[in-house]
């Protein structure tokens, strides 16, 4: 197993690139979220001259955001600055979605968009339609004046948190993105489903397919417990966007929140909806994996922290891990706080994974 750090995207903070390099993390995901943080291609651009081994790649790529050619050329064009070490994170879009009021695209639309990717990125002549346009063939041209470039092979990560997001990684892609409590069932699950997906296109699924899930890590200091201020105060936005998502899926599709949640629920649901529907994704996702909102730090319980990140003292971090890793995780990507992103990635490195 290998780890990365999902940044948050802050263009004149490219330094945190360097740092992660440095402390041995093999890859940079950077996230895509146009109303809340800087634009992904142009920091990775900065971090392909900044550093020389780490990987670079979008963590994820919202597919509802930019058409599949846009999304294609600008990783591409990366890939000119860091040839063989960028790859492409694609997701249907949670939050980058919902703060401008949309819902994430449909399975059908998705599935395309990948298509479409994959085509150009390897080279080929796609057929393609735009918004409401006629399907036509399309590709790359003038790829060997250099203002882009396709090789080496540029991998697609696909995210997706439900078996059939998972089967397409499997049918179409390099490696599959999900965010799933740290326990080696749902891995199992994970990769099953990439699997079948591949099974279903008539291929295997290919050599060095990677299974990688985006957490937070909390490291406790002896005696420190998950309850303590400092333990909340690093995990917490993470912890809290898990809520806004399920929160969003059931108000959209019904049903009832997961076993950790049921306890505050009601709660919650009464907090954020003292905010008119109208524009109540703002209160919804406000702070998003960036900052913790005063009023929902009480959410950010033992339970959901077991759930959603890694968290525990050294020696059972790295139990937990290998754990894992025997399961078939193969990367595991942390996003921690603007706050304490730094001394979170450090902490990590230096008690975790010098261990393992």
């Amino acid at each position: 197993m290998d780890f990365g750090v999902c940044a948050i995207t802050k263009i004149d903070d490219v330094g945190l690139a360097v740092e992660a390099e440095n402390l041995g993390y093999s890859d940079l995901w950077v996230p895509d979220s146009q109303m809340i943080w800087s634009d992904c291609y142009a920091f990775m651009a900065l971090a392909a001259r900044a550093t020389r081994t780490i990987r670079l790649g979008t963590g994820v790529s919202v597919a509802g955001t930019r058409t599949a050619p846009v999304t294609a050329h600008s990783i591409a064009t990366i890939n000119r600055l860091a040839p063989g070490r960028t790859f492409l994170g694609i997701g249907t879009g949670n939050t980058a979605q919902r703060l401008m009021g949309q819902p994430p695209i449909r399975y059908a639309e998705f599935e395309e968009y990948v298509r479409v990717l994959r085509g150009l990125l390897d080279g080929a002549e796609v057929e393609y339609a735009g918004p409401g346009g006629e399907r036509r063939p399309i590709r790359f041209d003038m790829l060997d004046l250099g203002f882009m470039q396709i090789e080496p092979r540029i991998p697609i990560h696909v995210s997706g948190f439900y078996h059939r997001t998972q089967r397409l990684a499997g049918r179409y892609g390099d490696g599959l993105v999900v965010s799933i409590p740290p326990h080696r069932d749902f891995v199992t699950r994970a990769r099953a489903h990439a699997a079948r997906g591949a099974a279903e296109a008539g291929r295997e699924l290919p050599a060095g397919f990677r299974l990688s899930s985006l957490t937070t890590a909390v490291v406790l200091e002896p005696g420190e417990t998950l309850e303590s201020d400092r333990v909340i105060r690093d995990c917490g936005p993470f912890v809290v966007s898990s809520i806004h998502y399920i929160y969003e899926k059931i108000r959209e599709n019904g049903g009832e929140p997961p076993p950790h949640m049921r306890g505050f629920w009601k709660e919650y649901c009464r907090l954020v909806e003292e905010t008119p529907e109208r524009s109540r994704h703002f209160r919804v996702h406000a702070g998003h994996c960036t900052w913790l909102h005063p009023d929902e730090a009480e959410f950010v319980t033992p339970d959901l922290i077991r759930t959603t990140c890694l968290a525990g003292t050294p020696d059972e971090l790295v139990e937990s891990i290998r754990h894992l890793d025997e399961a078939g995780l193969d990367h595991v990507m942390l996003l921690p706080s603007l706050e304490t992103q730094r001394q979170t990635i450090e902490a990590f490195s230096r008690k975790v994974m010098a261990r393992l």
